[in-house]
């Protein structure tokens, strides 16, 4: 298909830039960034939609794919034991009532200082409160957003809040977090609440790392939450307790599946004690909001996140739409407040170019602070460089 030029319809379709801007605000400041520098007489059609992956805006890119809905302020418990946040649950009331959860609106890093991460320690336990309000509401869809988690515990906390009893060789319960698995002797499912096996559980991931292992949640993110090495070990093994629980309790095998490892280990739980489907969650909300019609009818693509890496193209939300724009012949500019390694092999995925949101050097804090600016003014001098399109 031949694309017009200059382009007459821009998708901008960008996710958050973690702890700074979230996706309408990224995808607003793109747009102010490319009204500005537009270089022709005449501004183009400007399509705006905000995406996630799993991650950071998913609730609300999911709430704006079907249309609207609500969202309902629940208090629930915060991922450090005796913390209590209000968490956000969207709903669609319909023929087929159906919640949307982020797991960090209950349990993630951002709601826990740097100086207060306790990987040991914090819990699940208020994802398990939002998916209770979500039964009692009487939902028959369930999506949850995997990703931005301050917990490694497995889900574990999950459970617990839906009635399931993890218990110690002299048959107590045991605490909050993670560390505390490697006493875990059996599993007691008795009380589980029983509409969990009613309804439809999606849980959306941007990864695909297993439970345990070199490659698991603890090795890989534990470190991010603030886990020493020595804490890495000891999680990784009470992990692998845990698993070895479930598997002769619960008869299911999920240390080695893909995306166990998501959220500090929620996607096992999930597959442990609800009938939940790990799906991509890229695709999941690019189908949702059907991406690819709009696709059909760009000349450009504009899209964005925080960093731009060899991560980036594997399974996360820039690579998956780069490469249904590359399929129809989009041509993509990504806008990232940074790059690291790897990042050149997005060109091999799609993105016709990777633009530098920063405008020198400055400290991080200075530079998320003024994140909207930066980016406007990165596009702006980016599409600026168009006029030189032969």
């Amino acid at each position: 298909m031949t694309r017009a030029w200059p382009p007459r319809r821009i998708l901008i379709a960008p996710q958050a830039f973690k702890g700074s801007l979230n996706a309408t605000d990224v995808a607003t400041a793109i747009a102010a960034g490319l009204r500005s520098g537009w270089p022709w007489p005449d501004l183009p059609e400007i399509i705006l939609r905000p995406l996630a992956d799993g991650g950071e805006g998913t609730l609300h890119a999911l709430l704006a794919a079907f249309g609207g809905g609500s969202l309902i302020p629940v208090e629930v418990a915060g991922p450090l034991p005796g913390q209590r946040v209000v968490a956000a649950l969207g709903w669609l009331e319909d023929a087929h009532p159906t919640a949307v959860i982020e797991m960090a609106q209950a349990a993630g890093w951002a709601l826990v200082s740097p100086q207060q991460r306790d990987p040991l320690r914090a819990t699940t336990y208020g994802v398990g409160e939002l998916l209770r309000v979500a039964l009692e509401r009487g939902a028959r869809r369930i999506f949850i957003g995997l990703g931005g988690s301050a917990t490694n515990d497995g889900g574990a906390g999950m459970a617990q809040a839906l009635g399931a009893r993890l218990l110690d060789a002299d048959n107590a319960d045991l605490p909050p977090g993670g560390a505390a698995l490697a006493r875990l002797a059996r599993i007691d499912i008795n009380a589980l609440d029983a509409r969990l096996h009613q309804v439809e559980i999606i849980a959306l991931t941007d990864v695909v790392n297993p439970l345990c292992g070199t490659d698991g949640a603890s090795a890989v993110y534990g470190p991010q939450k603030g886990a020493t090495p020595a804490q890495v070990a000891l999680l990784d093994a009470a992990l692998a307790r845990y698993a070895a629980v479930i598997a002769r309790d619960l008869g299911r095998a999920v240390a080695d599946l893909p995306g166990a490892g998501a959220a500090g280990g929620l996607g096992a739980g999930l597959l442990a004690f609800t009938h939940a489907r790990l799906v991509p969650g890229a695709d999941a909300i690019l189908d949702a909001t059907s991406i690819d019609a709009e696709l059909e009818r760009a000349d450009l693509v504009i899209t964005g996140e925080g960093r731009i890496d060899a991560q980036s193209i594997a399974g996360k939300l820039t690579g998956t739409l780069a490469r249904r724009a590359q399929g129809r012949s989009v041509p993509v500019i990504c806008v990232a407040g940074g790059v690291a390694d790897g990042y050149e092999q997005s060109y091999d995925q799609g993105i016709t170019a990777v633009i530098v949101a920063a405008d020198g050097p400055r400290p991080l804090a200075e530079a998320m602070t003024h994140a909207a600016e930066l980016i406007r003014d990165a596009v702006s001098r980016a599409i600026r460089l168009w006029v030189m399109h032969p």
